[in-house]
């Protein structure tokens, strides 16, 4: 039997599976109920993709990513005729306190932004090449996962594995954010989005490996970047046993597709998937998310300067 957090191939680890409770009924109402799960054995990515891996896989193929790619209006009724240029969603810190109902106070679309651009136009991968890819769209993950003979986690996978065996603590590394003072991820410290008082050290994202692992030798698993999941996006689904079953539902998947879409937003039938793991803009001011039970919905097109990815192998062992 392979032990769980045991190397099988070069930087991924193998996660035994079992049951555990997925969800919070602490935090926000998304992750709620909490509800007994199983997921079976697989092996993940210690990391998220970082850009030398990207890199890698873009030498070997010539993939353009959807932030590299200026978007035909025609997909979008109603595009502004100037806005038919490439680019990514970028954060920019506010300089004063500002009303947190409203995103486009800290996030633009910048033109000239992507994956080799992280920071801006004008950036660059000089001193980032062990730091997560970020401005990565969901067709971009699975369009590397496939290259590289992977997959991407569903939602349950994923919160198992950054659980690290703590099951049903807050946190990754148990039910503090911050023991003794010690920042144990990438999270925003202060007040969000003007007050970033650095105490982890990292304005943006960080090199992968920087904190500790969790209990099955995954990096990362909460903050610095978030990270994209296989899943459409739809309440927790609690799936009921067959009557007479002495089995906890095995291996769960998101809803479909058509529920993924947002009910606010009609007009914009995009589709929807599961992002876990929080990011470096996380924080206690403002979105605490960096715990495995959180969950967030993204559209499947829109890239942005802290989302990310890391693949996992099913079967055959690698």
């Amino acid at each position: 039997m392979i032990e769980t957090g045991t190397v099988v191939a070069q930087g991924m680890r193998f996660i035994e599976g079992g049951a555990f409770a997925m969800g919070s009924d602490r935090f926000y109402p998304e992750e709620a109920p909490v509800r007994q799960v199983r997921v079976d054995g697989f092996w993940m990515d210690e990391t998220p993709v970082t850009n030398r891996q990207f890199a890698q896989f873009v030498e070997a193929t010539g993939y353009r990513t959807a932030a590299e790619t200026a978007p035909d209006p025609k997909d979008y009724p109603g595009m502004a005729p100037e806005m038919a240029r490439a680019g990514s969603l970028l954060f920019q810190r506010t300089a004063t306190p500002v009303d947190l109902g409203d995103f486009s106070q800290w996030w633009q679309f910048s033109f000239g932004t992507d994956w080799r651009h992280p920071h801006g136009p004008d950036s660059n991968l000089d001193e980032l090449w062990d730091h997560p890819v970020v401005h990565i769209v969901f067709q971009d993950a699975e369009a590397y996962a496939r290259w590289a003979g992977k997959a991407l986690p569903t939602e349950a996978e994923w919160e198992f594995a950054a659980r690290g065996g703590l099951d049903g603590a807050d946190y990754g590394w148990g039910d503090e954010l911050a023991p003794g003072g010690a920042m144990l991820a990438n999270y925003w410290q202060g007040m969000f989005p003007y007050s970033n008082l650095l105490e982890d050290g990292y304005e943006r994202t960080s090199p992968v490996r920087t904190y500790a692992p969790n209990g099955y030798g995954l990096y990362d698993m909460i903050g610095n970047v978030w990270e994209w999941t296989a899943d459409w996006y739809a309440p927790p689904r609690v799936e009921r046993k067959a009557k007479g079953s002495c089995c906890v539902p095995a291996n769960p998947r998101g809803g479909a597709k058509r529920e993924s879409l947002d009910p606010a937003n009609p007009h914009v039938p995009i589709p929807r998937k599961v992002l876990k793991g929080g990011s470096h803009l996380c924080a206690p001011s403002y979105c605490q998310r960096y715990r495995p039970a959180a969950r967030h919905p993204q559209a499947v097109d829109s890239s942005t300067s802290h989302i990310g990815f890391r693949c996992i192998v099913r079967e055959p062992r690698p």
